[in-house]
């Protein structure tokens, strides 16, 4: 799989479209790898292969036709993960304090208290 194919579908409004409609199915975590990617991607120190790599693991979030049915329960938003969690691993040092503090507040503000567990989960796998 091509990971430049799925730039094309990404773009700020159907992305923010995206987790407007699925944000409680796709989940905290979800939702949180999709806003720490985010948010890295509009630092203005990112390289522009770094932005791109992002845009394609966004753009496969965005995607409603991917490897596993995104309202499919329990396992639909699964394959997402994956791509997110491994576009993350691969821009981990460009994720500073500051995104993550603005990611976590996003994320407060869309589903109020969040379990600090789960987030620090999701922190450990990327590193």
């Amino acid at each position: 799989m091509n990971k430049n194919q799925f730039v094309k579908y990404f773009s700020e409004e159907s992305l923010w479209e995206k987790i407007k409609q699925f944000s409680k199915s796709a989940g905290v975590k979800v939702v949180y790898a999709v806003l720490l990617l985010y948010y890295v991607m509009n630092d203005k120190r990112v390289s522009l292969k770094t932005k791109l790599s992002i845009a394609a693991a966004l753009g496969y979030f965005i995607l409603p036709t991917d490897a596993i049915f995104d309202l499919t329960p329990l396992i639909g938003y699964s394959d997402d993960l994956g791509v997110l969690l491994f576009a993350l691993t691969q821009v981990s040092s460009n994720i500073t304090p500051e995104i993550k503090e603005k990611a976590r507040k996003k994320l407060t503000n869309w589903f109020g208290e969040i379990k600090e567990e789960e987030l620090r989960d999701l922190e450990d796998k990327i590193g």
